[in-house]
Order: structure tokens, then C-alpha cells, then sequence
């Protein structure tokens, strides 16, 4: 009976989270299709409306909608891959290899995540205007090429999930450095480059202030650059704005779909392996 009890409750609980954590996005598509009189209307409307297309038709009229999407994907992409590269062969070395002035160097490495970010946007532009990178894609994806948070994140992982017996067998089969990392350590820690890749590719795709500061081109604004220049300087279409932020937010929504089943199932495969 008491088994019977908690169950319930953790259920209730699980399904009061999830309405929870699901509702804003449900709330956003409403929105999306309502009009901005329906949006400041009291009581609030909590069932879909009927002008969808128009906000979604209007958004199209205002913003390159899609030029936009694609220079985000690009951006995001590259810096992605870029970032899981690099934090796992950073993050593996710190974790398995020993060197002169390693405990150091990791310290001054997590002394950088305390720093807020925003401390660096004068030094970042003044350095990518020295290499004339300004309103350039590089000035986006070369300096977050490398992280200290992921590169903490893979070293933490690595530590008790890569056995340093199959390190020890490798270099036994006459595997170097590189080999060790890409045939022996990458398939291990797959689970957490699902994480970091789905972090890394949110966090680049929604990030705002760094590329409105470098981009000068329209051409080469990204989305959230783009969409907020659907903001008016007196009156705002709040529903055109929703619109536009619901379009931006469901790629996102697909790739957690992908990645946390991805996750789930590289957790279970090396809980069977092992």
C-alpha cells in the first residue's frame, strides 16, 4: 500500500512537471495564432485562433525569414562541431593524460566560467576588428570554438567512463595519441557529446548580443538578429513577434527530440555493454 502511495505520487508529480515545462511552448503557439487585440485580451484565450497565416505571412514580409535560418544553421553548425571536436580532445587529455603544470592550468580554466561573458565583448571586438573579421561569420564561430564548460563537462565524464585498462591496451596495439582518442575514447563518451552538442548548438542559435554587435550586413544576419528588427519603434505586432519566435523555436524543439532519444539510447547501450 505505501509502494502504492509513492508511486502515485511520483506520477502526479512527473505529470504536474510536465505540464509545467510544456505549457510556455503551448502558450507561445497560441499566441502565434491570435491577434495582437486576442494576446491583451482579459480573460486570456487558451485555445488556438484562426490568423496563423497572416502573422506567419506578415513575418515573411518584414524579415529575409529564411536567409536568416540558414545563416543561423550555418553558424550554429560549424560552431558545434568546432566545439565538440576541440572540448573532447581537451577534455580527454585533462582527464587521462598527465603533463607539467596540468592541476594549473585546469584551475585557471574554471576560474574563466566565473568571469561573465559579458566582460568580454569590448576585448572579442576590438580583436576581431585587428583581423578585419568584422561582419564576418568568423567573428561568430572562430572565438566559441573551444569552451571551458565543455571541455570540463567531457573531462569529468571521461574520467570514470574511459578505463584507463583500455587506454593501457591500446598503446600496447601500437595506438598513438589521436588514435586512443578518436577509436578508443569517442565511442565511450558519445552520451556526453549528445549533451554538449545539443547545449552548444542551443546556446549559438539563440545567442543575440554578440552577432548584433559584429554583423553590419543584412544579408548575413542571423535569425534572432533578424527578428528583432520586428520590434517598431512606437507600435509592436506582438503576434507577428510571436509568430516569428515560434518559427524559430521548433527546429530547436525537433533537435531535443533527436538528441535526448540519441542520449537515452547511448546510456542504455553502455549500460549493456558494461
Amino acid at each position: 500500500m505505501v509502494k502504492r502511495k509513492s508511486a502515485i505520487l511520483l506520477y502526479l508529480g512527473l505529470i504536474i512537471g510536465l505540464v509545467v515545462s510544456v505549457f510556455p511552448f503551448y502558450w507561445l503557439a497560441v499566441m502565434a495564432t491570435r491577434t495582437t487585440a486576442e494576446i491583451y485580451s482579459f480573460p486570456p484565450k487558451f485555445w488556438f485562433g484562426t490568423h496563423f497565416i497572416s502573422n506567419i505571412t506578415r513575418v515573411f514580409d518584414n524579415v529575409d525569414f529564411f536567409g536568416a535560418f540558414l545563416n543561423s544553421l550555418f553558424v550554429a553548425s560549424c560552431s558545434t562541431l568546432l566545439v565538440l571536436f576541440f572540448d573532447s580532445l581537451a577534455g580527454f587529455t585533462f582527464a587521462k593524460f598527465s603533463f607539467p603544470g596540468k592541476k594549473w592550468l585546469f584551475v585557471l580554466l574554471l576560474a574563466t566560467m566565473m568571469a561573465p561573458s559579458q566582460l568580454s565583448l569590448v576585448p572579442s571586438f576590438v580583436i576581431m576588428a585587428k583581423f578585419g573579421w568584422v561582419g564576418s561569420f568568423k567573428a561568430l564561430i572562430i572565438p566559441g570554438m573551444a569552451n571551458a564548460f565543455g571541455i570540463f563537462w567531457i573531462r569529468q565524464y571521461a574520467q570514470e567512463a574511459v578505463p584507463s585498462e583500455l587506454l593501457d591496451a591500446g598503446r600496447i596495439d601500437g595506438c598513438g595519441y589521436f588514435r586512443l582518442y578518436w577509436n578508443v575514447a569517442i565511442p565511450i563518451l558519445r552520451p556526453a557529446l549528445s549533451f554538449l552538442g545539443a547545449f552548444t548548438f542551443i546556446g549559438s542559435w539563440n545567442d543575440y548580443l554578440w552577432p548584433l554587435i559584429i554583423l553590419n550586413d543584412e544579408s548575413k544576419f542571423t535569425l534572432q538578429v533578424a527578428l528583432s528588427s520586428l520590434n517598431g519603434i512606437y507600435v509592436t505586432d506582438y503576434a507577428m513577434v510571436v509568430a516569428g519566435t515560434l518559427l524559430a523555436v521548433i527546429p530547436l524543439i525537433v533537435l531535443f527530440l533527436f538528441v535526448s532519444k540519441q542520449f537515452i539510447s547511448d546510456i542504455a547501450a553502455g549500460a549493456i555493454k558494461s
